[in-house]
């Protein structure tokens, strides 16, 4: 009774560059943006409180819209919140918006889509700008072929081979809603959209596109990859660090609301 009567739910949007941390998830040992976020907390409100999150992004991950809950007793408004946890935050990692919830919003469930975009520098040299953030393929892609195989992912399907390793989740069946590519001169955007996503199943897709993209790989034999299920037949895998979380979408119904968010 105490949790529900004197404790709200605060749901916060979080921008990171994951470049140094082992992932968003709390590991012993391990810089993680889950314990900063949880250390904030505490310095802010004195409280020591777990934060939930709507993705668990892996190793050197980024994030623009990472979405996130934590209760506290705190009677700070959400204007405050802000202000209070980036004064507290390292200069990687910035809460971008807060708002208060009810008790029955579940960030992680209430979730209908993610959107994630992977960013490849297609360039026969690097960018030391770009570097932390984009995959260099020094070799030319040909976008045609890419686009033609990354629209066999639409729908919903069975993507075990597009798994490393066996999944958090009992099923490898996942809808993905949305594969566009977009080009600005040498940088290639992948934006994926999908009800959720299996470990590491858009870097081992990406991975698997640049293959299509290099006629290392045909078209029909991309759609052979993903009709036979089969652990591990993708990949390889892309780099982490051209990957980031934009958005995460809550239903019409839901009492989240971006433009209710405080700033």
């Amino acid at each position: 009774m105490e949790l529900f009567n004197n404790l709200k739910k605060i749901v916060l949007v979080v921008e990171y560059n994951g470049k140094r941390y082992c992932g968003f998830q709390w590991q012993k040992g391990q810089p993680t943006v889950q314990a900063e976020l949880e250390k904030a907390i505490h310095k802010l409100t004195g409280e020591r409180r777990r934060v939930v999150s709507a993705c668990r992004t892996d190793t050197g991950v980024h994030a623009l819209g990472q979405v996130v809950t934590f209760w506290t007793g705190s009677k700070l408004p959400c204007r405050k919140v802000v202000s209070g946890l980036n004064h507290y935050l390292p200069a990687d990692i910035s809460v971008r918006g807060a708002a208060t919830v009810s008790k029955d919003f579940n960030v992680m469930k209430d979730a209908v889509r993610r959107e994630y975009r992977y960013l490849i520098l297609n360039s026969s040299t690097r960018s030391p700008l770009l570097d932390d953030f984009s995959y260099h393929v020094s070799t030319k892609l040909d976008l045609g072929l890419m686009s033609r195989a990354a629209r066999m992912l639409k729908g919903e399907h069975d993507f075990a081979s597009f798994v490393t390793a066996w999944d958090r989740e009992k099923s490898t069946v996942r809808h993905i809603y949305e594969t566009i590519f977009k080009k600005e001169g040498n940088l290639i955007a992948f934006h994926v959209v999908a009800n959720s996503f299996l470990t590491h199943q858009i870097r081992n897709i990406v991975g698997t596109l640049v293959r299509v993209g290099t006629g290392k790989t045909g078209v029909d034999e991309f759609k052979r990859i993903l009709e036979r299920k089969k652990l591990s037949l993708a990949g390889p895998t892309a780099p982490a660090h051209g990957l980031c979380l934009m958005k995460v979408t809550y239903g019409d119904n839901s009492e989240f609301k971006y433009e209710n968010l405080c700033a």
